[in-house]
């Protein structure tokens, strides 16, 4: 790398600005949300060592603080929304992934800053859909580290329905697939900012988790299992949160995807942007921070498997000598 001008290469590395800045051009929110962090969380793994992760805590809700991913965030199409960071350890930023955001409010610190005290984030989504948001720091690290959540932008209507006009959906099931390195827990939090090796080229995940449940967990947990009635129709608000290629079958169940990365499909006239129906059995594959929204439709009762696989990004094979996989199920009951 040829560094023409140093101070220009430090204030996109190591030496961004963390002055306190107020928020530029700041209305009156239509719904607003404060965030505390990081805070550690710890999550026995299946083999009965803990994994410490952080995430954002809302310091008005208590439960919030024990959360892994961080809480949901919700709001609706249109709205004003103000989004809080009162960082508590060191310097951490917030990117509204998906959003159309000003640079001064877009949380990618080494083009605008990093949060050193206190920030209120503003943004007014435009668009229905499945969004999620993150620390964009030193970002690779800490998002490993779990600084993220889910965030669903609602039509004006609210819940029920995906989008203006879209399929409407009785069930609603999140799901962050994350595959997980504990050997990265040993790493200084501003590892690799200043462009030295680090080792987060190294990734050797060894947990396999669906919304902060690791596998076999999946199979019972109501955070990944999901379970509705006959006659309802499901949508599965599908993240990968992983650092894998993840590929996803869900067996006897048919199912379309109307939203993709925030961004509705409308109609099948528009092959750019219709939807895409996927037969029961097939595998679909999505990419780190891909998000597909699903509408499934069970026409029976029964109980239907889900196999999610982790795979290298180069090799394509399955994480961890095969053994990178999450099983879950669909019930489906009467």
């Amino acid at each position: 790398m040829i560094v023409r001008d140093r101070e220009e290469f430090e204030a996109f590395g190591c030496d961004v600005n963390d002055d306190e800045i107020a928020t530029p051009d700041k209305l009156p929110p239509n719904i607003s949300f404060v965030w505390e962090g990081p805070r550690e969380v710890d999550i026995r793994m299946p083999d009965g060592k803990e994994v410490t992760f952080w995430n954002f805590s809302d310091p008005r809700d208590s439960k919030s603080r024990d959360l892994w991913p961080s809480k949901t965030m919700r709001v609706k199409q249109g709205q004003v929304v103000h989004s809080t960071l009162d960082a508590k350890k060191n310097t951490h930023t917030i990117h509204h992934h998906g959003m159309n955001s000003s640079t001064m409010n877009d949380g990618v610190g080494h083009v605008s800053f990093e949060v050193s005290d206190r920030y209120t984030y503003q943004f007014q989504p435009t668009h229905a859909g499945t969004y999620f948001y993150h620390c964009h720091k030193n970002t690779v690290l800490h998002f490993e580290m779990g600084m993220y959540g889910f965030l669903i932008v609602d039509p004006p209507s609210g819940r029920g329905t995906l989008y203006k006009d879209g399929p409407r959906y009785d069930v609603e099931a999140l799901w962050a697939l994350d595959d997980v390195d504990p050997s990265w827990r040993a790493i200084d939090h501003q590892a690799g900012l200043c462009g030295e090796d680090a080792g987060l080229d190294l990734f050797r995940p060894k947990y396999f988790m669906i919304t902060g449940v690791p596998h076999p967990r999946t199979m019972t947990d109501k955070r990944a299992k999901i379970t509705a009635k006959l006659g309802q129709t499901i949508l599965i608000r599908h993240l990968n949160a992983s650092y894998s290629v993840v590929s996803t079958t869900i067996q006897g169940l048919d199912a379309t995807v109307y939203g993709f990365d925030g961004r509705p499909l409308l109609h099948p006239s528009v092959p750019w942007a219709a939807p895409i129906f996927i037969p029961a059995g097939t595998p679909f594959e999505t990419v780190s921070a891909q998000r597909f929204d699903l509408i499934l439709k069970p026409t029976r009762i029964g109980r239907y498997p889900v196999r999610i696989e982790f795979r290298h990004w180069v090799t394509g094979e399955i994480h961890d000598g095969g053994r990178g996989i999450c099983e879950t199920v669909i019930d489906v009951t009467e």
